[in-house]
């Protein structure tokens, strides 16, 4: 398989699968850079984004994983900054929000990515003509700063579609880009910032530039939505990527897809039992 292209990848199906792959990958010598999404891979989606949470287990494991000193970690979320900090919890842990526009260290230091104003302004726009036209039914906007998500989980079904097609052009008219995510469409504003080049920033900022021919370096990503992708395409054929999706036949460039988000369980913790202190 040549470089970035997607396909049909394996599934775990079992946690004896993932153990498998875990374990052929890592050792307790090698470095480890490991970098999550946080709805639909460390926590459940939930019906609002308020209530998500991790399980005991998950952020049990979280931890053990992030106070190994070989270990370094990251969590990249489409929700605002400060929002996933506040979720996830973690200290020793570098945060990217709003897909990576905001990014913090663990000291502190940050870099956002600076959007110019005129799409500020557009951004401003574009919350009020949503909240005022498709505020309704259920739905709703999250504003995060510089990018926003419409949610319609709890309107009812013969609503869905018009407000869904309504929202993408709404959402386009403002010059933003909107993608599909879990009964929601994310308005993303139009710069050439994603997860992928977030991610890309955060390695090339912790390892330097050559952090893909880093011998001793092993990377993990997981994810579960399209915004993932970008991530799992640049770290194709240097790391180890898990998509987290139950159809069977959506082509990603993971290198493994795993059917239910509960299998994250299994996967940090058989990632904390090598890395155990």
């Amino acid at each position: 398989m040549g470089p970035q292209t997607k396909r049909v990848a394996p599934v775990l199906k079992q946690p004896k699968d993932i153990e498998e792959v875990i374990n052929s990958y890592l050792t307790p010598n090698s470095k480890l850079a490991i970098l999550l999404d946080y709805d639909g891979t460390l926590a459940p989606i939930a019906a609002n984004p308020n209530i998500t949470s991790m399980t005991v287990e998950v952020e049990k494991a979280l931890h053990k994983i992030t106070s190994n000193p070989k270990v370094f970690a990251a969590v990249i979320s489409g929700r605002g900054i400060v929002d996933v900090q506040n979720k996830v919890g973690i200290k020793n842990i570098t945060y990217g929000g709003n897909h990576g526009i905001e990014i913090q260290n663990p000291d502190g230091s940050r870099k956002d990515y600076e959007l110019p104003a005129e799409i500020q302004s557009n951004y401003t726009e574009l919350v009020h003509d949503l909240r005022r036209q498709l505020a309704k039914n259920g739905a709703w906007v999250e504003d995060k700063r510089v990018s926003l998500t419409y949610h319609y989980r709890d309107t009812p079904a013969d609503k869905i579609e018009n407000q869904r097609l309504e929202a993408i052009r709404i959402i386009e008219s403002h010059g933003f880009r909107a993608n599909q995510a879990h009964f929601a469409i994310e308005a993303k504003p139009p710069v050439n910032w994603n997860k992928g080049e977030a991610t890309k920033f955060i390695l090339e900022q912790k390892f330097g530039k050559n952090y893909a021919n880093e011998g001793n370096l092993k990377i993990v990503f997981a994810g579960d939505d399209t915004t993932d992708e970008d991530a799992m395409r640049v770290l194709q054929g240097i790391g180890r990527t898990f998509r987290i999706a139950s159809d069977p036949k959506m082509e990603t460039y993971a290198d493994y897809r795993l059917p239910e988000q509960q299998l994250m369980t299994p996967l940090l913790q058989y990632i904390a039992n090598i890395y155990k202190d």
